[in-house]
């Protein structure tokens, strides 16, 4: 299988935005990008470093004043401007978002999809932002409260999904007032380097959106920098506890999107071929590596051995290959790293024998052996409490397990750190709103799923805090100003 595309008429040239400058040689190095179907090298990546961050800071600052006074209703033209520009482009940048990470075309054209769609919802939002009258007593007067931008944000967006992320922080940023740097990963920057270019091409003013791909030094930076005044990160437990370690130098708030474990709750009542294919769906989108992903399913006992392999059947007719070719299902995960990182947890469970492996768990070969492919794998009668029911595997791998009755279901549900999503399949109506009422998670989805710009999302315990989505991810880049006027 050939996978000689020209990344250099796909991809945009790589460059460091400040302001309206293209930065093509930087302080923080350079990284070579990898085409991850191939394990072949695209274009080389320049990275920013404390001095690129430091300009990006100072250009969004500069340009704070003007865009916060900028009156909604022209924020709102300027934005709808934007989306209109992405609908009019998206076809190349899905391209390049297949390039960028090896997402399968159709899921890249989605992930833009989104991003667009959260341009023009939160475009909408940028002329109604209001306050309120808040009674006084004892003393009588006028007292309103008003939400006012941060002022710089720094967003630090991750590989996986890019697009889709850039547009559900960096749209209620902007609408809210505030000015950004963002800081995508240098394993997929090009999406965020286009996305910049069109950005000026709308008539967003230069410095509004700054865009510095890098590594942990820019990262770093960006979260001290005390000409910071928000910080939202969406990635690792763990990077984002030294995130917040880094931001406590200048009190710099954060918001968080974390990762998750997600159960999905299949009951003896539901429509067991079609949970079936959604927890293949939640295995194999964007290669498993997905934060809000149902990989931990529970299956009621009465139906346990029918819906394994109901998943079996599913998961070994997902057609694996080419990311570009419409037909591709799955595509290779992110790098090497991964690839290696995936597979040890995949092989470090079958030498223990601590679950039943149904298909799958190798390394693909033949014509795709020098990409990073791993088989769709199904694991079965695997314990909740064993490293791979708790622990985020990131990568296309789903976990079988069984529940006797509905309070083990949720028992087992929540037996665990994370808490972002949750799935149900049940026919039961009362069922399913008790299901949802019990689980520590920020999102539940049942039977089926859905995704807009205008729900909340987010996560409890280690997924994070706050919300980016609707009318609760405009708050999060907003803090309250009380005014008292004396009568």
């Amino acid at each position: 299988m050939s996978f000689n595309y020209p990344f250099k008429e796909i991809l945009p040239v790589p460059a460091i935005l400040v302001g309206e400058r293209r930065i093509t040689e930087s302080t923080g190095g350079v990284h070579q990008h990898i085409f991850s179907a191939s394990g072949l090298p695209t274009l080389n990546v320049p990275l920013g470093g404390v001095a690129e961050i430091d300009a990006a800071v100072k250009a969004a600052r500069a340009a704070a004043k003007g865009w916060r006074q900028l009156a909604g209703n022209k924020r709102r033209d300027l934005m709808l401007k934007f989306a209109d520009l992405l609908q009019k482009h998206a076809g190349d940048i899905g391209r390049i978002g297949t390039a960028e990470s090896g997402i399968p075309a159709s899921k890249a054209v989605f992930l833009h999809g989104a991003a667009i769609d959260s341009f023009r919802y939160y475009a909408g939002w940028a002329d109604k932002m209001t306050g309120e009258l808040i009674p006084t007593w004892p003393n009588q007067g006028l007292d309103y409260a008003t939400p006012e931008p941060y002022g710089v944000v720094g967003i630090i967006i991750p590989w996986n999904a890019p697009m889709g992320i850039f547009g559900n922080t960096v749209a209620p940023a902007l609408a809210a007032g505030n000015t950004v740097v963002v800081k995508p990963s240098e394993f997929a920057p090009f999406s965020a380097m286009r996305y910049g270019e069109l950005l000026l091409e709308a008539g967003i003013p230069p410095g509004v959106v700054n865009i510095v791909p890098g590594s942990v030094e820019a990262g770093h930076a960006l979260v001290s920098h005390p000409g910071v005044n928000k910080i939202h990160f969406t990635g690792s437990g763990a990077t984002a506890k030294a995130i917040l370690g880094a931001a406590r130098e200048n009190l710099t708030p954060v918001g968080l999107e974390l990762g998750g474990k997600s159960a999905r709750l299949v009951f003896a009542d539901c429509d067991i071929d079609a949970a079936a294919r959604d927890a293949i769906t939640g295995a194999i989108s964007i290669s498993g590596q997905g934060c809000m992903l149902g990989t931990r399913v529970l299956i009621e006992a009465s139906i346990y051995d029918e819906f394994v392999e109901r998943c079996k059947q599913h998961m070994e007719a997902v057609k694996l290959g080419d990311p570009y070719l419409e037909s591709t299902q799955m595509g290779p995960v992110i790098n090497a790293a991964a690839c290696d990182r995936i597979m040890g947890i995949i092989d470090g469970v079958k030498r223990a024998g601590s679950a039943r492996l149904v298909t799958g768990g190798a390394r693909l070969g033949g014509e795709l052996a020098n990409g990073y492919f791993i088989q769709p794998t199904l694991f079965a009668d695997v314990d909740n409490r064993s490293t791979l029911g708790q622990n985020e595997v990131f990568g296309p791998v789903l976990s079988l397990m069984k529940f006797e009755s509905d309070d083990e279901a949720v028992r087992i549900a929540n037996d665990t750190e994370f808490g972002l999503a949750a799935y149900v399949h049940t026919h039961d109506l009362p069922r399913a709103h008790r299901m949802a009422s019990q689980m520590d998670v920020g999102n539940v989805w049942i039977n089926g799923f859905g995704f807009s710009a205008s729900m909340p999302f987010g996560g409890v315990k280690q997924s994070g805090v706050g919300r980016t989505g609707g009318v609760h991810g405009i708050h999060e880049f907003t803090q309250i100003k009380n005014v008292w006027v004396a009568t």
